[in-house]
């Protein structure tokens, strides 16, 4: 069970994060849009599993992977945002969140 503060620094990485893809997005991923779904934060506030969602999703594991590389720059940037905010910025993993095309697959086999 996620205590209010969890969910209150959850929103916070959520809407920075977003912001730094939106801003850079297209040096990570030409072509594509980057959404941050979810994000959840350890107890102790010093890990962040960010679930992202892209789109078109033709080879979005090459996406995460560049994401991943360049995961040090973004906590950093995420840092600069943060840090009246926060006393420790966690350290970021991030997952591809595949509920959309789960959610499209289930349509597709409703309608058939």
């Amino acid at each position: 069970m996620e205590s209010t503060r969890q969910k209150k620094v959850s929103r916070l990485i959520q809407k920075e994060v977003a912001d730094i893809f939106l801003k850079k997005g297209s040096e990570l991923a030409h072509g594509k849009m980057i959404s941050v779904t979810k994000v959840r934060v350890s107890p102790d506030l010093s890990f962040a599993k960010i679930y992202i969602s892209i789109y078109p999703s033709a080879r979005q594991d090459d996406v995460l992977k560049a994401i991943q590389e360049h995961s040090s720059k973004i906590r950093f940037e995420m840092g600069q945002k943060v840090r009246r905010q926060l006393r420790i910025v966690p350290e970021i993993v991030f997952f591809i969140d595949d509920s959309l095309d789960y959610i499209d697959k289930i349509d597709k086999l409703l309608k058939s």
